[in-house]
């Protein structure tokens, strides 16, 4: 169920404070996040964020595309390593032999 409008979107109160620090530093250092589920907004277009996505932390760095989505959405938790290679048991095989 997506989230009421009237309520607006969802963003760590923390999260906002880092980003408005992170425009004033010339540094630029990345901001490391647990904060998955907080939404992305115009003002964080530029930013350079590291998602934790529960084993280590994803580095990100905000688009104009990603605005509404969600933090979480860039850093994947699962890895797919791909198919058994069960599959090439069902090709029969062919001998050609004359």
């Amino acid at each position: 169920m997506a989230r009421a409008v009237w309520k607006g979107p969802f963003v760590e109160e923390s999260l906002m404070k880092k980003v408005d620090k992170y425009k004033d530093d010339p540094k630029k250092k990345p901001i490391r996040t647990w904060s998955r589920k907080s939404t992305i907004l115009p003002d964080f277009v530029g930013v350079s964020f590291q998602i934790y996505n529960g084993k280590k932390f994803i580095p990100i760095t905000v688009s104009e595309d990603m605005v509404g989505h969600k933090l979480g959405e860039f850093a994947p938790t699962r890895t797919f390593f791909g198919h058994t290679p069960a599959d090439k048991k069902a090709k029969p095989e062919t001998t050609d032999k004359k």
